[in-house]
Formats: structure tokens, C-alpha cells, sequence
């Protein structure tokens, strides 16, 4: 891409992959997939959000490849994952569709991870409930501030009176495929408020700008319109794998009542953790937090003992 897709110093610099691999879906989309750690830890899959690409988990990599893998993917159309061929390309299936191929190329025979989503990532675990790779491979979730349903009526970015014009703001807004414009002062202020808690740090609020910009805004509409449309409710009832959920109570794009109704209707609910005065962008805003409740889940629901066998090192087709 022409744009620069992340700030290039200070800590929320990507580290540098350990490997990169190339995965193919099903309907062939093309996936970036970078593998950080060592070959021999407990593996960590991490999956971003909407607008956001493999640089937006940079301080939490960089903690967790101490002594995880972890292996992290573009979702496609985000950062070096190409965009699909066909509008038919962007719905809930086939994130789960990327996320079982990402799996299957990754993980050794038999091996299960622990899997972290933030916003679309975390809803990408809710699309992929009922299929059976994610109840062999995944030992426990963690769901980073996200919703399942009502993005659009729920939403607080757009402060209108009344539900009916808030939702159809919101809608106009996630459906948008107009260029963001370049990161500045103000650009950076109006993103600030929307995706993120109002104690967020310079160097996040300027990592997060350079993520989000770089999105194309063909890619981020049509994202945005399967967002609008959302509906995984069904989903949440039928994880039935340990889930963890994090969400900011300071977090306008997917307010707090949407982390009490996932947390509410999970059959393996471990529990709500909110996080006071944070936004949207959790994994950026409190890294440590999201990396330590991953941790937590690695200690408590992955075997002690390093998993033998070599890592896939050959790049699928």
C-alpha cells in the first residue's frame, strides 16, 4: 500500500516477525499471517478489529512473544491482506472461514491455542461458534470490545437525541466509503473521540490514527455495511468454549451493554472484566491489561508442558 500502515517508532512499533506465511481461505482470499516467539511456547492467535491490520497488536506481541508464539493475521482487505474480488467477500462467514484457515495453517496436529479478538476480530470468534475447528483448537477466548447485535442503534459516537436518527447516523457512518483525509491535528482529535477513552497516551492516539487511515475506504464501507447489519446473538449462545470479555466503560462505539449482554448469554462465561475510563481501542490503550488477562487464560487452560513437534514452516499455496 502507498500509505504507511503504522507508526515506525516507540512502542507501539511492530515487532519484527519471527515468519510470514501466506494462508488461502476458502473462496481464495489471500491472508497475511505473521508468527512472532519462540516455535516450542504456547501458541496465542490474535485477531484485529475493523480498519485495523496486524500492526494494531503491536505492544501486546511484543510482551507475549517473550515466552508465547504468537501468531497474528490481516483480516482481509486490512493492512497486506488483499481486499476480496466480489462483494460476496465480506460477511460473517467468511471470517470464520479466514480464522479456520489461519488455524489450520498454523497450529501442529492436535495443538490448541488461545484466541484474542478486539471489536471484528472478537466477532469473527462469534461467527465461527458452531464450527467444530474453533472447539478443537481453541482452549479459551478472550473478547476485547466488541458487540453481537445493534451496532448501529447502540452506538454513541454520534451524540443525536433520540434512538431512530442515532442509529441512522450511525449506519451512514459505518456504511461510509469516504476518504478519511490525511492524519492531522484534526483528524486525529475526531478519531481520538470516537474509538478511544479520553486518558489514551500520544503515542497511542498516533498509532491508532496511522492503523485507521491506512484502511482503504472501499474496504472499511463494506466492512461497515456487514457491521451494520450485524447479527450474532444465536452465536454468543452457542460458544461453548471458556470466554473471557474485556470492554472500556468509557467506549463509544460499542458501548458496555453490549459486553453485559455477550457476557449474559455465554454458556462458558468467565467473567466481565471493565475497564474504567477506556475506550474502544483496549489492546492499545491498556496493552498490559489485555496481554495479562491473555496470560491468565494460557496458565489456566493450556497444558504446562511446551508442545513437541516442529512449527509449520512451509507457506501454504
Amino acid at each position: 500500500m502507498s500509505r504507511r500502515m503504522h507508526v515506525t517508532e516507540g512502542p507501539f512499533a511492530p515487532p519484527v516477525a519471527r515468519r510470514e506465511l501466506t494462508v488461502t481461505s476458502a473462496d481464495g482470499s489471500r491472508l497475511h499471517v505473521e508468527v512472532h516467539g519462540p516455535d516450542d511456547a504456547p501458541t496465542v492467535v490474535l485477531i484485529h478489529g475493523w480498519t485495523c491490520s496486524t500492526a494494531f497488536w503491536a505492544p501486546v506481541v511484543r510482551d507475549l512473544a517473550a515466552d508465547h508464539r504468537v501468531v497474528a493475521y490481516d483480516q482481509r482487505g486490512h493492512g497486506r491482506s488483499p481486499a476480496p474480488g466480489s462483494s460476496g467477500g465480506y460477511s460473517t462467514t467468511a471470517l470464520a472461514d479466514d480464522l479456520g484457515a489461519v488455524l489450520q495453517a498454523t497450529l501442529r496436529p492436535g495443538e490448541r491455542a488461545v484466541l484474542a479478538g478486539h471489536s471484528m476480530g472478537a466477532m469473527t470468534l462469534l461467527a465461527a461458534a458452531d464450527r467444530p475447528y474453533l472447539h478443537e483448537r481453541a482452549a479459551a477466548l478472550l473478547l476485547c470490545s466488541t458487540g453481537a447485535s445493534r451496532l448501529a442503534g447502540e452506538s454513541q459516537v454520534i451524540p443525536l437525541p433520540g434512538a431512530g436518527p442515532r442509529a441512522l447516523a450511525h449506519r451512514a457512518l459505518l456504511h461510509s466509503r469516504l476518504p478519511l483525509g490525511p492524519v492531522n491535528a484534526v483528524t486525529r482529535s475526531v478519531l481520538h473521540y470516537a474509538t478511544m477513552g479520553p486518558g489514551a497516551s500520544r503515542e497511542a492516539r498516533n498509532a491508532c490514527a496511522a492503523i485507521v487511515h491506512a484502511c482503504p475506504p472501499k474496504v472499511r464501507g463494506a466492512w461497515g455495511r456487514v457491521l451494520a447489519g450485524l447479527d450474532l446473538e444465536a452465536e454468543v449462545r452457542r460458544l461453548r468454549v471458556p470466554t473471557a470479555v474485556i470492554q472500556g466503560t468509557a467506549d463509544r462505539l460499542t458501548p458496555m451493554v453490549h459486553a453485559r449482554r455477550i457476557e449474559a448469554g455465554l454458556p462458558e462465561n468467565l467473567g466481565l472484566a471493565e475497564q474504567p475510563g477506556l475506550g474502544h481501542m483496549t489492546p492499545m490503550e491498556a496493552p498490559d491489561v489485555v496481554s495479562g488477562s491473555i496470560r491468565t487464560l494460557v496458565k489456566d487452560y493450556l497444558p504446562t508442558t511446551a508442545a513437541s513437534g516442529a512449527a509449520v514452516e512451509e507457506e501454504t499455496a
